[in-house]
């Protein structure tokens, strides 16, 4: 695991999309593996406005996201979907990209097929992916085992806690949510972990403890061949 420590989030953003570019330049069909959440606001921003410079090109790339919460329509403001073409599809040129379905009526149905058209397209080249408070990734949460396959899970409270802000009064939250599960995220040939702010210093503390720890699921990151953590100062400060 390589960890590279910058300034502030900008700094972050930054170096993420110059793995990304150049992800693209080796490998202009690459499939990449995305994530949403505060922490890649920033860099979708960056590649945006490299590809409106003509720096970076997606037209042969394509994308699976780790996760949507369940249920939900494709066009809730609060959604996955939303929010990807919000602040990246609608504004590059993306071969293809591909979400979890949180409209499903058969979610187990929708996993093994999510899971089929991963291996299809020749398993992840580049997975992005963000820290949660409690150390999730995706939607893995903190238990004793962790599932190999996309998989329909029910929400902690302090995951909910942490994304109701995006919940305006009256508007309910779904405490469910499908995911991506250690199979499909293990099988990426490359792994860029973000990490920003202070509120994940203790969490980021006990990932580089030293100890693999079964109740932080981003700690299983240790064994995985090929992952590039980048953290800002306040993430790393414990």
């Amino acid at each position: 695991m390589k960890r590279i420590i910058l300034d502030n989030y900008e700094a972050v953003s930054s170096a993420a999309a110059d793995i990304f570019v150049q992800q693209l330049s080796n490998k202009p069909d690459s499939v990449l593996g995305l994530a949403t959440g505060s922490t890649p606001l920033g860099l979708y921003a960056e590649l945006v406005r490299r590809y409106q410079a003509g720096i970076v090109d997606f037209s042969k790339a394509r994308s699976f996201n780790l996760d949507e919460y369940y249920p939900i329509s494709k066009n809730h403001p609060q959604s996955y979907n939303h929010y990807m073409r919000k602040n990246l599809f609608d504004k590059v040129n993306f071969a293809q990209y591909h979400l979890p379905n949180g409209e499903t009526g058969d979610p187990q149905f929708e996993c093994s097929m999510y899971d089929i058209a991963i291996k299809s397209a020749g398993g992840i080249d580049l997975q992005l992916l963000g820290l949660g408070v409690n150390g999730h990734i995706g939607f893995n949460e903190p238990t004793v085992s962790y599932p190999m396959s996309t998989n329909l899970v029910g929400l902690t409270d302090s995951t909910l806690s942490a994304n109701s802000r995006f919940f305006s009064d009256g508007v309910k939250q779904p405490t469910q949510a499908l995911t991506m599960g250690f199979g499909a995220i293990f099988s990426a040939k490359r792994i860029l972990l973000l990490i920003c702010g202070a509120s994940k210093a203790a969490i980021t503390e006990k990932l580089f403890s030293g100890f693999i720890h079964t109740d932080v699921p981003a700690c299983l990151l240790l064994l995985h061949p090929d992952v590039i953590v980048i953290m800002d100062h306040e993430a790393e400060s414990k």
